[in-house]
C-alpha cells in the first residue's frame, strides 16, 4: 500500500459534512490523518464525523460554525491547534447580472470566496514554515480556468483567491509548505442534484433528460465522484507531493478542452 507520509498529521477540512469537502476529509482520514471537519449544520456534520471515524479510526473533531466569518475561523483554529493540512473550501456565491450587484454584493462574494482562504492561510502558514512542514489546498472551481456566465461573483472571487496563491505559493515552497488549487468540474453532489432539478423545472424537462443531457456534454460521458475529487486531494497533501506548488488542477473529466 502506499504511504503517504502524513499518517498523524491534522488536517482542517472546511465545509467538509457533505460533497467535495466530505470526499476530501474521507481521502485524508484513510491514509490517517486526523481531522478537524467544519459545517454549519451541526447534525449534518457530526453525521459526516461520526461516519469518518467508524471507517478509519482516525481523531475527528466537528466544529459546527459558518467558516465565511470571523468567528466560525477562530472557533475552528482554536479546536484544531497545530494544523499541517489546509483545505480551504466555502460555497460559491450565487448566479446573476452584473448590473444588479452593489459594492456589498460584492464584499460579500470575496468574503466568503477569497478573504475567508485568505485569514485561515495567515493564521497558519508562518507555523507551517516554522515546522518545515505544511500542504495548503483550495477548492475553487473550474471557473478559474473558464469563467461560467452569470457567475460573475464566483469568478471574480475565485481568481482572486487564485492570483494571491500563485505569488505566495513561490515565496513558501523552499520552506516545504506548497499552495495548490483543486478545481472541479461537475460531480455527483447535492450541488449539482439541485442544478438539475432547476434546471428540469424551467426547461420542462425530467431530471433524468438533464442529467443525461449533462453526461453526454463531457468527454467521459458521466459526471465525477466525490471520492476521485477526494483522492486527488489527499495526493496533494501528501509528504511526496512537496515539488508541486502554485498549481491549479482541474479535476473535469476533459470538459476544458485546452493543451495547456
Amino acid at each position: 500500500m502506499l504511504d503517504f507520509g502524513i499518517s498523524g498529521k491534522t488536517a482542517v477540512i472546511c465545509a467538509s459534512s457533505k460533497g467535495l469537502g466530505f470526499g476530501c476529509a474521507d481521502a485524508l482520514a484513510a491514509v490517517g490523518v486526523n481531522l478537524v471537519m467544519n459545517a454549519r449544520t451541526a447534525e449534518t456534520l457530526a453525521a459526516a464525523a461520526d461516519k469518518i471515524r467508524t471507517k478509519h479510526g482516525v481523531s475527528v473533531t466537528e466544529v459546527a460554525s459558518d467558516i465565511t466569518t470571523p468567528e466560525g475561523r477562530v472557533a475552528v483554529l482554536d479546536a484544531a491547534g497545530q494544523v499541517d493540512i489546509l483545505v480551504n473550501n466555502a460555497g460559491g456565491p450565487p448566479p446573476g447580472d452584473f448590473r444588479d450587484w452593489t459594492r456589498e454584493t460584492w464584499i460579500e462574494a470575496f468574503d466568503a470566496n477569497m478573504l475567508a482562504a485568505f485569514d485561515l492561510i495567515k493564521a497558519v502558514v508562518d507555523p507551517m514554515i516554522e515546522r518545515r512542514f505544511g500542504r495548503i489546498v483550495n477548492i475553487t472551481s473550474g471557473s478559474v480556468k473558464t469563467p461560467i456566465p452569470m457567475l460573475g461573483l464566483s469568478n471574480g472571487a475565485r481568481a482572486a483567491l487564485t492570483g494571491f496563491c500563485a505569488g505566495l505559493a513561490r515565496q513558501v515552497a523552499q520552506h516545504n509548505v506548497t499552495i495548490n488549487g483543486l478545481l472541479p468540474g461537475q460531480f455527483n453532489t447535492d450541488r449539482i442534484e439541485s442544478l438539475i432539478s432547476n434546471t428540469a423545472k424551467a426547461e420542462g424537462r425530467s431530471p433524468a433528460d438533464v442529467r443525461a443531457t449533462l453526461e453526454a456534454r463531457n468527454p467521459a460521458r458521466r459526471l465525477g465522484e466525490i471520492e476521485e475529487f477526494g483522492f486527488a486531494c489527499a495526493w496533494m497533501c501528501s509528504a511526496h507531493s512537496g515539488y508541486l506548488t502554485g498549481q491549479n488542477i482541474l479535476i473535469d473529466g476533459g470538459s476544458f478542452n485546452s493543451t495547456l
